[in-house]
């Protein structure tokens, strides 16, 4: 009897990564991930049964540590991503010049399919977020020319994400900011449609070499974001408008801490741009999956955040 595939994804223990990887070992795929901290990520072997996912050390800022972490692989999936760029895992070298190692190797070891998870705007944000995640796929596409692109919005889940975020601030804090006037708009997904996506594109061939942008049925503004925030918390904090100049300036200041509280100016620079499905797009449609209103899951998810 032939062994189950093997899917070797970098990032599988981060927000998106644990969803993963519970995918495919519910599938019975055999999954390696590859992380730079394996201690922290044993807890990804309850996913599966016992030899089903291994854990293992590599580091994409670090080219020597892959060197033959893809063999026997069938699919290759790229999660990493930094919010903050720091030293060595600054935008350039996690998100373009790691994407490009990732893909290199991935067709050194003769992987069927590469499945790269970039960031929803990529092209039109004056960002250097945006920015490296553009060049990140043109470097995967470039080493590895059959690489399917994701491009979700923001990802809603249970771990510590965007509004867990922003409840803990609402926990302490009487009024929340809205960047900009709280005008951008989002298209938020859950995180487990996304993890569908991605198994989706790494066990179907039709998919190769396409980009798929991926946004959950409803757009809100950020404004309605937050208020959807404290209807669910029930809690009642304010909205103050905070414009995007000052905010830069606040994250000029966060910039100099070791992990800023809350916004960066590249994040600023983000929140100038709409970050929803372009009309022209290929998404969930077109992979065969009904993606979920947020609502479905967030309250609870912000169950430990609201008022009782």
């Amino acid at each position: 009897m032939q062994p189950y595939p093997l899917v070797t994804i970098f990032g599988g223990s981060g927000f998106l990564g644990r969803h993963v990887v519970k995918r495919f070992t519910a599938a019975g795929w055999r999954v390696r991930v590859l992380t730079r901290d394996c201690v922290a990520a044993e807890f990804l072997k309850v996913a599966g049964y016992p030899g089903q996912v291994v854990i293992d050390y590599a580091d994409i800022t670090q080219p020597e540590t892959l060197q033959g972490k893809c063999a026997g692989s069938s699919a290759v999936v790229n999660l990493v991503g930094v919010l903050y760029s720091r030293g060595q895992q600054s935008f350039t070298r996690v998100h373009a010049e790691g994407a490009r190692v990732i893909a290199q190797h991935a067709a050194a070891a003769g992987a069927t399919a590469l499945v790269h998870v970039s960031a929803l705007g990529v092209g039109a944000a004056d960002a250097q977020y945006a920015k490296s995640k553009q060049a990140g796929e043109d470097a995967a596409r470039g080493e590895f020319p059959a690489a399917t692109t994701l491009r979700p919005s923001l990802i809603i889940g249970p771990e510590h994400g965007f509004f867990q975020r922003f409840a803990r601030m609402s926990l302490v804090a009487p009024a929340l900011p809205l960047i900009g006037g709280g005008t951008t708009r989002f298209q938020p997904v859950l995180v487990t449609d996304v993890a569908e996506a991605v198994f989706h594109c790494a066990t179907h061939g039709e998919t190769a070499g396409k980009t798929y942008e991926l946004g959950g049925p409803e757009i809100y503004t950020f404004r309605q974001l937050m208020e959807l925030l404290r209807s669910t918390t029930r809690r009642g904090f304010a909205l103050v408008n905070l414009p995007s100049c000052v905010a830069s300036l606040m994250g000029a200041v966060a910039e100099l801490l070791p992990l800023p509280p809350m916004i960066t100016r590249d994040q600023v620079r983000l929140l100038k741009t709409d970050n929803v499905v372009s009309d022209s797009a290929e998404g969930f449609a077109a992979l065969g999956i009904t993606p979920r209103p947020i609502t479905a899951e967030l309250p609870h998810y912000l169950a430990r955040y609201t008022r009782q």
